[in-house]
């Protein structure tokens, strides 16, 4: 059985239709990608299904006593809060259901027999019930164990987190709550590559139904078992990941297509019987007529293929061959240095992409390429005609009261791109803008549309170097990949900064990847690229590094035989004998090992299973901490059995 069924929903706004009949259902264990354009109404379905919205029309049936938990694109906290309490506010419901339990109590310990008595003694009841229900009674350990699952210190102060730890506390804040159905939107903003695969294998390991709304091609390849796309109103199902879904697709679109075709021409051909002679109308069928006014609606209420954005970047004069020539460059910030003498050279048509943890360094790199912030130490040389075009992430570029139109071409209504001109209206249809929009403010705008919005600004100005700062965040799919093919025609340099990982791999030549302490390293090819030989980098280094310390124990081996020759040739030739007392210990110390060898083992085992930290946070803690104390017990046991055995010999 369905844990959620929408049936024949309907819901608009103004004139629009962002669900028109649409059908959708939630199975337990499913993990659901939410598709679409911009604007298309996910979050609104989304909202629906975490009963924060309702449809204009239609049936909603869920589960009984059905927990659902939304978190939204961008959480809300109270920045004073401790990371404990933000996590904690998740069972707010539990915690007043406790509340109460306690109150009720206290308020029957005073109350005399009679009939309030009963009415208290029966609310008790029902407390208990809901309480047992909720697994309310611990829920102190269980945003312990949450915070511990998840990495998070609990005593830390919320508004001095970065996004990507925000958003891991608003999850943390979901899955304290232990529910049913967990709804994401846009779940991947504000992380970097390290916290999208920690979130990829935290939601994949999740015994809850998902439903989640993102355009990251690679986290829905890795975490969807189903794509639901929300296209002109219908909700379309698709079994499998995005890879799946877009192979299953294109096969639909090719479909439709070639039943339209036929359709068209036949309604072509009825069009031409019922506008025949007098000698034809006299026999026309009725039956004909009705069903050539059937095939007009038909036409009429055919939801054809939404249009594209149409991308084309003005084209500037050509740079030198050398953009720009790093030599040993160094930044520091404070005691922290960002950029550890890095040198390279960056040439025309390099299509480079820069990757890293936040903070990093990635958009102080961009700027020193650009010449635009000098080093602390080492050269910079940057090439000759160059001309810039920068796409910046936070969107510092949009002045949110002017209009679209103002924002494209201020002062004037036409636009020149690759030396033809075009009305500022005709440019703005080509980024899906309705001419009745062209004088909207910016601030009327979505994020996809701002983002939309900056790429019609920055392509409709001759460029030779396009710099792109998170330019793929808010972007529906078909505008991702009609950029992509934009830019990978584009015959300028392109320096491009994201955490897309399909975009990157289908889009750059060569990645600048940050190795930690200030170090960077040029790989040649995209992200998987970037990842293989990374990851084969540090295993040689690994095994090299074993390598030494094999050879550093050998020669430290063959120093301490040489010492002892040279201590026995100086002593005398009597062994020294054990005492009894040290006898005695000698022959205690293997029972003792076997002993803390079998201790360690069954802490292990549960440690391993992972319950107990769920049934007591604070048993958990002590374990793991006698788990590491028996290695160090072991180690000096160990040591002193091999010390007393070579004396006895």
């Amino acid at each position: 059985m369905s844990l959620y069924t929408i049936t024949g929903a309907q819901l608009a706004f103004g004139h629009v239709a962002l669900l028109d009949h649409a059908d959708f259902s939630l199975e337990s264990g499913e993990r659901v990608g939410l598709i679409g354009r911009n604007g298309a109404g996910k979050s609104s379905l989304l909202k629906i299904v975490a009963e924060l919205a309702k449809p204009d029309d239609g049936l909603v049936t869920r589960q009984q006593n059905l927990t659902t938990v939304y978190v939204p694109q961008e959480p809300e906290f109270d920045t004073d809060d401790t990371v404990f309490d933000a996590v904690a506010a998740g069972l707010t419901h539990a915690r007043a259901l406790l509340d109460e339990f306690d109150v009720v109590a206290d308020q029957l310990s005073d109350e005399p027999e009679g009939a309030q008595h009963d009415a208290l003694m029966a609310r008790m009841n029902t407390l208990q019930s809901s309480l047992d229900a909720a697994d309310a009674w611990n829920w102190n350990t269980r945003v312990a164990t949450t915070l511990q699952q998840i990495g998070l210190n609990g005593e830390a102060r919320v508004g001095s987190l970065s996004g990507g730890m925000q958003k891991r506390v608003a999850l943390a804040r979901a899955l304290v709550v232990q529910p049913d159905v967990l709804l994401l939107d846009e779940p991947t903003n504000h992380l970097d590559f390290d916290g999208i695969r920690w979130l990829e294998d935290l939601l994949v390991s999740q015994r809850a139904a998902l439903l989640f709304i993102t355009h990251d091609r690679a986290f829905l390849d890795r975490v969807a078992t189903r794509i639901v796309e929300l296209d002109r109103g219908r909700l379309l199902s698709y079994p499998g990941n995005f890879s799946a879904y877009r192979t299953r697709k294109a096969q639909q679109l090719e479909i439709e297509r070639v039943e339209n075709d036929k359709a068209d021409k036949l309604l072509a051909q009825e069009e031409v019987w019922i506008r025949k002679g007098v000698e034809a109308r006299r026999t026309r069928s009725v039956g004909r007529i009705a069903r050539l006014v059937e095939m007009r609606n038909q036409r009429a209420e055919r939801r054809n293929v939404q249009g594209n954005v149409k991308l084309d970047v003005g084209q500037g004069e050509k740079s030198g061959k050398i953009v720009a020539e790093l030599t040993d460059v160094t930044k520091r910030y404070g005691s922290r240095t960002v950029i550890d003498r890095f040198t390279a050279t960056v040439m025309r048509g390099d299509k480079i992409g820069f990757v890293g943890p936040n903070g990093a360094g990635k958009t102080t790199l961009l700027k020193m390429i650009l010449g635009d912030l000098p080093p602390d130490e080492g050269t910079v040389r940057i090439g000759t005609n160059l001309q810039v075009a920068y796409f910046d992430q936070m969107r510092a570029q949009l002045d949110l009261e002017k209009s679209l139109a103002d924002t494209i071409s201020p002062g004037s209504e036409w636009v020149e791109v690759n030396g033809q001109k075009k009305h500022v209206m005709s440019y703005l249809g080509d980024f899906l803008f309705a001419p009745e929009r062209a004088r909207s403010p910016v601030k009327s705008l979505s994020g996809g549309e701002r983002n939309r919005l900056l790429l019609a600004r920055l392509f409709a100005r001759p460029a030779n170097v396009l710099v792109l700062d998170e330019p793929t965040n808010d972007l529906d799919i078909p505008t991702l990949e009609l950029l992509e093919e934009l830019l990978t025609d584009y015959d300028g340099t392109v320096l491009l900064v994201s955490h897309d990982r399909a975009f990157l791999d289908n889009v750059a030549t060569s990645v600048i990847a940050a190795e930690g302490g200030g170090k960077w390293r040029e790989y040649v090819g995209g992200f998987t690229d970037w990842q293989i030989q990374s990851d084969r980098s540090q295993q040689l280094a690994q095994e090299a590094q074993k390598e030494a310390s094999k050879d550093a124990a050998k020669e430290a081996a063959k120093d301490t035989a040489a010492l002892k020759d040279s201590s026995a040739s100086r002593n005398t030739p009597r062994a020294a004998r054990l005492s009894f007392k040290e006898q005695r210990e000698l022959d205690a110390l293997p029972e003792k090992i076997a002993a803390l060898e079998a201790e360690q083992k069954a802490i292990g085992a549960q440690l391993e299973d992972g319950s107990v930290f769920a049934k007591d946070a604070h048993e958990g803690k002590r374990l793991s901490e006698r788990y590491a104390a028996i290695d160090a017990e072991l180690l000096i046991a160990l040591e002193r059995w091999d010390e007393l055995e070579n004396r006895r010999k």
